[in-house]
């Protein structure tokens, strides 16, 4: 899948407003009552992402995530990891 160029991703940002680039990756923080909210979470995003075939780089820290996602076998960002992106988001 090739990698998206600046502009389609800037365009592209909109639809993800919850998320932020950081470092050429799409980042977003998360945070939940306690750490068996953060896992079950996390086991969610795992789910989906096995799915997709596509898996976001995950940190728990007690009850925040931090989820980041680039095709790193593409070099960059790509359509992939904004659909991801989106399907994160629909998790609520």
């Amino acid at each position: 899948m090739p990698v998206l160029e600046d502009r389609v991703v800037t365009a592209k940002m909109k639809s993800i407003p919850l998320w932020k680039l950081e470092r050429g990756e799409l980042v977003r923080h998360f945070e939940f009552e306690n750490f068996v909210e953060a896992m079950n979470f996390v086991n969610s995003v795992a789910e989906l992402a096995e799915g997709a075939g596509h898996h976001p780089d995950i940190d728990i820290r007690y009850n925040k995530v931090r989820l980041a996602l680039m095709s790193h076998d593409a070099g960059g960002l790509t359509e992939r990891d904004f659909d991801l992106a989106t399907g994160i988001d629909s998790l609520g």
